[in-house]
């Protein structure tokens, strides 16, 4: 028989303080009853004696303290999950906000997963194709990897997240594909573009989208990554697909989790932000990967703004740390009217070298993938020391690489947001930019693979 407790002793924020309840436990799911008969949900926060601290999923406006009631539900939160979630438009709490049907559940999970064995793991290795020359080309994703992307305020994020999206596939297999997009505290306009952009380029028949918009609760904002990610569990390993999951934004998700830990009076760490940040965040990425005996996966690509572009801010830091490299997004490439701006020396993906190669991509990736980064590199330089000396100052084959920095950011990072390119035509594009320079500077391409793929000039 559940109980109810007309206990409530305090409401400060987002959390309030029932008084004397019984077998309450960390987590688990309560409804608020006001006097007018309105609903609204919580969780359990924190169990101290006989006191419970819960945190409120809506507004703590009109709750009486006197006539309220409080019942609690036995269970923690849970998702229900079935096939019939791709194509849909969700809340952060997972209820449908597109006007369609309720979802007929398989099953119901707990949003917070288990966790994945680690000797259950398997080592992913198996190239994802996004269509971007700048991922597929230098900064390969991986089935299984968790590959973030580190933007700034202002930058295209939104636009190269649509793309990534709409375009991505696993080349080489009959599995079904299928994307789980959540969007963390956007604002309205942004909700609409991608809504919008999925439904007509007819990408949303394979995504299940998960909106959590500015104005919603903070709560409601710290759920939103772990429903997503129920979602894509379910789709992986139930119904074996490879599932890319793409969050953006986290910032907006550590900034929530500031909010709460603040309210409870918590000891801050770095920045205000709580000390088990790293934690918490480990705790979403961790769930990307492949199991074992298992034909599906699930790939993440988490989205930050870095505040104030800082790389060392506790967010890109911490994120860093967990995933497996990160591909970073420059103001100055913008400026330039790059699309997509990627800084391709910055950013990493340190599994790259797993998903390419013979089999998988083309044997004369590699070295075509280290010979682009090299040319680029010295162009970079060559063109920082013209700012300063003068063209007069370089040397001949500094001329030449300052020239392919400018052709590989127009031709090989600059793609716009509608092209599809094959990792083919991203190789071809890459061999056609280093005719540019002298053949005797090719020197991280192996002479077979110069014979075999250099362009022949007519």
């Amino acid at each position: 028989m559940i109980k109810e407790y007309r206990t409530i002793s305090e409401v400060a924020g987002p959390l309030m303080l029932v008084k004397d309840v019984e077998n309450v436990a960390y987590d688990e799911l309560g409804v608020i009853e006001l006097p007018n008969g309105e609903m609204r949900s919580c969780r359990v926060l924190e169990i101290n004696g006989s006191n419970a601290l819960v945190q409120l999923f809506e507004s703590a406006a009109g709750i009486n303290l006197a006539e309220s009631k409080v019942k609690f539900l036995g269970r923690g939160m849970e998702f229900a999950v079935a096939e019939d979630m791709l194509g849909r438009v969700f809340d952060g709490l997972g209820r449908p906000i597109d006007k369609g049907p309720e979802i007929i559940p398989e099953k119901r999970l707990d949003i917070n997963g288990l966790p994945m064995n680690p000797s259950a793991r398997d080592y992913p290795n198996e190239f994802i194709q996004t269509g971007v020359s700048a991922i597929d080309g230098l900064n390969t994703l991986v089935r299984g990897q968790k590959l973030p992307i580190f933007s700034g305020s202002g930058l295209p994020h939104a636009n190269l997240a649509a793309q990534i999206a709409r375009q991505s596939r696993v080349l080489g297999t009959e599995s079904k594909f299928a994307v789980v997009f959540a969007a963390i505290g956007i604002t309205y306009e942004e909700a609409d573009f991608f809504i919008s952009d999925f439904r007509r380029t007819g990408a949303i028949d394979r995504t299940v989208l998960f909106m959590n918009l500015a104005d919603d609760p903070a709560i409601e904002r710290i759920s939103t990554p772990r429903v997503a990610l129920t979602a894509a569990e379910y789709l992986a390993f139930d119904k074996d697909m490879h599932v890319l999951v793409i969050l953006t934004d986290i910032t907006n998700y550590a900034e929530a989790l500031r909010e709460v830990s603040a309210a409870r009076k918590e000891v801050p760490g770095r920045r205000g932000y709580p000390g088990y940040l790293y934690t918490d965040l480990a705790t979403i990425y961790e769930r990307a990967g492949r199991k074992r005996d298992h034909e599906g996966s699930i790939t993440m690509i988490p989205i930050l703004t870095m505040p104030e572009d800082d790389k060392t801010h506790p967010i890109p830091d911490l994120t860093g740390y967990i995933t497996e490299g990160q591909i970073i997004l420059s103001r100055d490439l913008y400026r330039k009217n790059i699309k997509p701006p990627i800084d391709v020396l910055p950013s990493l993906s340190r599994l790259k070298d797993k998903g390419i190669g013979r089999g998988k991509t083309r044997e004369d990736h590699s070295d075509v993938l280290n010979q682009l980064f090299a040319a680029y590199a010295r162009g970079k330089e060559a063109k920082e020391l013209m700012a300063i000396l003068g063209e007069a100052a370089l040397s001949d084959a500094d001329k030449f690489f300052a020239k392919f920095a400018d052709e590989f950011e127009k031709r090989y990072v600059s793609q716009g947001y509608e092209t599809n390119r094959t990792i083919e035509e991203t190789l071809e594009i890459g061999w056609d930019l280093l005719t540019l320079l002298p053949k005797a500077e090719l020197k991280r391409i192996r002479d077979e693979y110069l014979e075999k793929y250099y362009p022949k000039k007519e």
